[in-house]
């Protein structure tokens, strides 16, 4: 009789202890993000977990350095670049469920310079000038920096390129570093996007490019990764970041939730999204 409800003591522990390993696994999610929605998705995943219990990892960096180390590890849930080009090569290369796919909000590439412009920037023609110092991002992994790359080549001459390329002091690994290159005055300017100002508006202030310059408006897309173990889950967290709420803490950060609020930023309509295949002669330092 002592052998049995021994035997039954310790088939219940381990009942309980799958069962415990079971919750802790189906209530997590781990996200790989690019660092173009650092700010918002920093507050929605506070506010998820809050309203759900639900633990949240969250990888940020250079969509293109995310996306590796998502495949590497062979895991993640949610995949969540900051612009279009990553997510078509990951739908392409199958690591995200295609029909998962939403956009959350939209992008304007912009110059972004320090609080006050001390250098006097109106323009690309400016970061050509002798003595400017410049930076982008990385753009063989960064989204913006192909951005960056996409509208140099748009729009300068190949001798302003040259000068242009003269002035880089560096290639950044993430949005927030373009950014932060700007507010820590370790450059005079970047290429960047136009919500940096509202990152850290004492430091940071956006000078538009000319419309003619500007080759396509940029969307921040979401989609649930194929190593995901809890695809149920993460739809959750992807409906509630295209919540009134989640978009709320976007619009906090004055992200664009229309294509037409882009339109009207502009100027004119341009392309929206999209992919662009980075010219030879573009690599980081």
């Amino acid at each position: 009789m002592r052998c049995k409800i021994f035997t039954m003591g310790i088939v219940s522990f381990v009942v309980s202890f799958l069962a415990i390993t079971v919750v802790w696994s189906e209530d997590r999610l781990t996200l790989f993000v690019g660092a173009a929605s650092k700010p918002p998705v920093e507050e929605i995943v506070k506010l998820f977990q809050k309203e759900t219990g639900v633990k949240v990892g969250v990888t940020f960096g250079g969509s293109g350095y995310v996306l590796s180390q998502m495949i590497l590890a062979k895991k993640g849930d949610i995949y969540f670049p900051g612009s279009s080009d990553y997510m078509e090569r990951a739908k392409r290369e199958g690591f995200v469920y295609p029909d998962t796919e939403k956009i959350v909000v939209y992008l304007v590439p912009a110059i972004n310079v320090q609080r006050g412009n001390p250098k006097n920037i109106k323009g690309l023609d400016d970061l050509c000038r002798p003595g400017v110092r410049v930076a982008i991002a990385n753009p063989e992994n960064v989204c913006v920096g192909e951005y960056a790359v996409e509208i140099i080549e748009k729009s300068l001459t190949p001798s302003d390129i040259k000068k242009f390329k003269k002035n880089i002091v560096n290639y950044m690994v993430s949005c927030e570093k373009t950014m932060m290159a700007v507010a820590l005055k370790s450059v005079d300017a970047v290429i960047g996007w136009r919500v940096f100002e509202h990152w850290n508006p004492d430091l940071v202030e956006t000078i538009p490019l000319k419309t003619d310059e500007l080759v396509r408006v940029g969307y921040i897309p979401i989609a649930i990764s194929q190593f995901t173990q809890n695809r149920e889950l993460a739809q959750k967290f992807i409906d509630f970041v295209l919540s009134e709420e989640g978009s709320s803490v976007f619009k906090k950060y004055k992200y664009f939730t229309l294509p037409e609020e882009a339109f009207n930023w502009i100027g004119q309509i341009i392309p929206v999204g999209g992919e662009y295949q980075l010219p030879k002669g573009w690599v980081k330092k």
